[in-house]
């Protein structure tokens, strides 16, 4: 609400005159100081006090209380060269606030009243700190005690403050759903579980590994995050003979997905579900190269008898999720999503809408890739985007934010979430991690395989996806970064972070130091990571950072985990891709 009358635009032009000289609707300040300060107030009434003397009654232009001041005659005033309608100028007084109870959501306005051009400032009260503007980040704050002190001294200071309590809403049956978090599964280079992936970013160790095999012998770079145990192995002979590697992580990780949320084993009948209401969602770039590149051998050594009729249907990206639909029996859909490297968080966005608008009720959703093979392998190499570090010294070669990062490390695996809206979790007596909270998008449109060094693309995925949350930048509380460890993604995206969160903003941690860059399923596990983290309130160390880089100027968390800050609960998780593919998942913690 402002208090500010009409002004005439007329420039201010202090001159001295004597008090006897001043009118009803003159601005006056009563000495040069208070001129040059832009503290000034409006006569509203003169009257003869003695032959030497006059009364004259002043109120802050804005509004404000009056004060009664006797002046001599011929004492020197100024007056600012403009004239008000006295009648417009209103009389407020600021209320005490020493006895209020603040609450998060309250509203506080403070207008300088003396200066004639002055603008209101609003605050809001969040986290228990007020705030000029939620959405700057950790920018200008002030206390329960500055506003109490501001409004005791309101009316002598010539402010006018006004609180606003926060205001009450109505229940609502319509609209969006929420989303939750209900269970989690992982199969990583740190193991074939969400347990022996938490521990080992915890413990601050990595699952990258030299490539033994002969086909890697001449490759200039022969480190991967590879998974350390057969995924087919852990599947029965037949099922596992259908899947492309990439498909047998995702069902691995899909059972251990919905093992953890509660469901029965066998699927979506075992467990009381309507099959129709179920999707899943995954992201891939590839699927498993290995496919396609094997069927072309086998054409040039065999001839076309030589090719198996299941070389199609497992190269296709989309196998990892039909596998997924198969095994568990879900008929609701099957969507796959490639963006490059940010195919897992959009994957995991898109199936928070279609619960979030009721196109079904729950949701496995993630990513799962398996590129570890010599021409993938060879192609980054020739890009200059792979890190030259071996092994040696037993740091990790993928350094994000590190001083000497040299590129990515390639690496494979699969992370999925069981998505649920909250009323059916609820129903069913479900655990909570989180709640799935929001997630954005954006194009950098720059470069097929260079981010745009301004950061501005990821800016915009970063503010869409804590708006989509209904939040805004004052909650987010932790991000896990996106972080390759190429020279110019790391300092794109720290600008990114810098820009929207403030400097040094909040902790930040990266996970491809431990795991190398899953591809179109590092979305899916950065993702599993950050439910954790929300759900543990412990942020995992960032591997191989053993000098940050100064351009970086984040709050890195290196070393030792660190326990997550209260003052906030939003946690993001940063996807980003060639071609500049940028998505960001809002996660928020459920009290």
């Amino acid at each position: 609400m402002s208090y500010s009358p009409e002004l005439p635009e007329v420039p201010i032009d202090p001159h001295a005159v004597a008090a006897a000289e001043v009118v009803p609707g003159d601005l006056v300040a009563l000495s040069q100081e208070e001129a040059e300060r832009q503290q000034w107030c409006v006569v509203m009434h003169t009257l003869p006090d003695s032959p030497e003397t006059i009364s004259v009654v002043l109120r802050p232009p804005l509004g404000g209380t009056d004060r009664e001041r006797i002046l001599g005659r011929g004492q020197q005033v100024f007056v600012a060269g403009r004239r008000v309608d006295v009648a417009a100028v209103p009389a407020v007084s600021s209320p005490r606030l020493d006895a209020v109870e603040f609450h998060d959501g309250d509203l506080v306005t403070r207008l300088r009243a003396t200066d004639p051009e002055g603008a209101e400032v609003t605050y809001r009260r969040r986290w228990g700190v007020w705030h000029r503007d939620l959405d700057a980040g950790r920018g200008e704050t002030v206390t329960d005690d500055d506003v109490r002190g501001w409004a005791a001294d309101a009316d002598r200071e010539g402010y006018v403050v006004r609180h606003e309590t926060r205001p009450t809403r109505e229940p609502s049956t319509a609209g969006p759903r929420r989303v939750v978090v209900t269970g989690l599964g992982a199969v990583t280079p740190l193991g074939a579980s969400v347990d022996e992936l938490w521990k080992g970013l915890l413990d601050g160790r990595h699952g990258i590994r030299e490539l033994e095999g002969e086909e890697f012998a001449e490759l200039p770079v022969r480190t991967a995050g590879v998974v350390p145990v057969d995924p087919a192995a852990l599947l029965p002979r037949a099922a596992a003979r259908r899947m492309n590697r990439a498909a047998q992580f995702a069902v691995l990780a899909a059972r251990q997905a919905w093992a953890d949320a509660g469901f029965a084993e066998g699927g979506t009948r075992e467990s009381g579900l309507d099959p129709e209401r179920v999707g899943v969602s995954l992201g891939a770039i590839l699927g498993d190269a290995s496919i396609l590149v094997g069927g072309d051998r086998k054409l040039r050594e065999k001839g076309p008898r030589g090719v198996s009729p299941l070389t199609t249907p497992m190269t296709v990206p989309s196998q990892a999720a039909s596998q997924v639909s198969l095994d568990l029996r879900i008929t609701g859909e099957a969507r796959t999503v490639t963006s490059a490297c940010a195919s897992g968080t959009e994957a995991i966005g898109e199936a928070v809408d279609r619960i979030r608008y009721g196109r079904v009720d729950v949701a496995l959703a993630g990513g799962a890739e398996a590129v570890v093979t010599p021409a993938i392998m060879a192609s980054f190499s020739a890009m200059r985007a792979l890190s030259g570090h071996g092994l040696e010294d037993g740091t990790s070669p993928s350094r994000p934010f590190a001083k000497d990062r040299a590129g990515f490390v390639n690496g494979e695996g699969a992370g999925l979430l069981v998505l649920e809206s909250e009323e059916h979790a609820r129903a069913r007596g479900a655990r909570i991690y989180c709640e799935a909270a929001g997630w954005g998008l954006s194009a950098d449109a720059h470069h097929m395989a260079a981010p745009d060094p301004s950061g501005s693309g990821v800016a915009l995925a970063l503010r869409r996806a804590v708006r989509d949350a209904g939040g805004h930048v004052v909650d987010v509380v932790h991000v896990n970064a996106h972080a390759t460890a190429t020279v110019e993604g790391d300092l794109a995206e720290a600008g990114a972070l810098r820009a929207v969160l403030g400097v040094p903003g909040v902790p930040v941690t990266a996970l491809k130091g431990h795991l190398g860059h899953l591809q179109g399923a590092a979305g899916g596990v950065e993702a599993v990571a950050a439910v954790l983290t929300l759900h543990h309130g412990v942020v995992p160390p960032i591997v191989g950072c053993a000098e940050p880089d100064e351009e970086i100027g984040l709050d890195l968390v290196r070393g030792e985990p660190r326990a997550l800050p209260g003052d906030g609960d939003l946690v993001l998780s940063n996807s980003f891709g060639f071609g500049g593919h940028n998505a960001v998942l809002a996660l928020r913690r459920t009290r």
